[in-house]
């Protein structure tokens, strides 16, 4: 049966507005896309993954393959997210007990990442080092869908100025740091197993309190990120120790807490395999550092 003319012409629109999006959308942008499941598998194996070696092998050029995808698909936040967080594990776990500059480098690089993700959310570079009410303001119009660009760029500044402590201009940044973690927790507390609290655990707990620290605040981060993850995150222990009782002066407490995370056995999230044979790790490095740290 023949189309009657306007409904041939809606036809002939459609088609023509899908040959426009598809020729607007680059074959490699396509083949990017495409590989979106292969990429999110390839962070499940490795978060899997219990060889600390194999790991650290294995995670560069993941990471590689990563920014390859952004090449041609630059805007993709997922993507950038994935990237940031991947830098930021890898700095964190095999960079930075060895070599602090080079860490502080991938920390930046993630930041990089990170930042364009939160730019597509609406929070430009502009605002995070422009004026610090326009930032507040503008992140009063996120909602939970910006928790994970607002959650690795806070996380990755937070670990860059860290590592710059000696610098004046890092130190000043530290306070937007803290109000993008501060959205996060506003969002979605959950993110990442409770990690915003595990942030102000070890901001609040880090610093005597003549400096901005507050022991008490710190200690219930800790409890409230411990609950979130259901006591499956050993890393919260290690900041804990590493943070709060060692700035509190309480060695016992740091002792008996990084024993507990090197006895612990194999937790029932195998999400967390990685995250926490890394935590293992550090906390039987600190306990060899504990006579000189106390």
């Amino acid at each position: 049966m023949l189309l009657r003319l306007p409904q041939c012409c809606a036809a002939l629109t459609c088609l023509v507005i899908s040959v426009l999006l598809l020729s607007a959308c680059s074959t490699s942008q396509l083949v990017a896309r495409g590989a979106a499941p292969l990429i999110d598998n390839g962070v499940t194996a490795m978060n899997r993954e219990t060889d600390l070696e194999l790991a650290r092998a294995s995670i560069p050029a993941n990471l590689k393959m990563i920014e390859a995808l952004l090449l041609a698909d630059p805007g993709n936040v997922a993507y950038r997210v994935q990237a940031a967080m991947g830098f930021y594990g890898y700095a964190l776990g095999f960079v930075e007990p060895e070599d602090r500059a080079r860490a502080a480098a991938l920390y930046r690089r993630a930041l990089d990442h990170a930042e364009v993700a939160l730019d597509q959310a609406g929070v430009t570079q502009a605002m995070l080092t422009g004026d610090v009410a326009v930032l507040e303001q503008g992140l009063t119009k996120l909602d939970a869908r910006a928790v994970p660009a607002l959650f690795w760029t806070a996380a990755t500044w937070g670990k860059w100025i860290e590592l710059q402590l000696d610098d004046p201009a890092r130190l000043a940044e530290l306070p937007r740091v803290e109000i993008l973690m501060r959205r996060v927790l506003a969002l979605d507390e959950t993110y990442y197993h409770g990690g915003a609290h595990l942030f102000f655990g070890a901001y609040y707990g880090g610093r005597a309190p003549m400096f901005g620290g507050d022991f008490a605040r710190a200690e219930r981060h800790f409890d409230r990120a411990a609950a979130l993850n259901q006591n499956r995150l050993l890393l919260v222990g290690v900041y804990r120790a590493q943070y709060l009782f060692r700035q509190m002066g309480d060695r016992a407490a740091f002792h008996a807490t990084l024993s507990r995370v090197i006895d612990a056995p194999p937790g029932p999230d195998p999400d967390l395999n990685l995250a926490n044979a890394l935590a293992k790790r550090q906390a039987a490095a600190l306990l060899t550092q504990e006579d000189d740290l106390f």
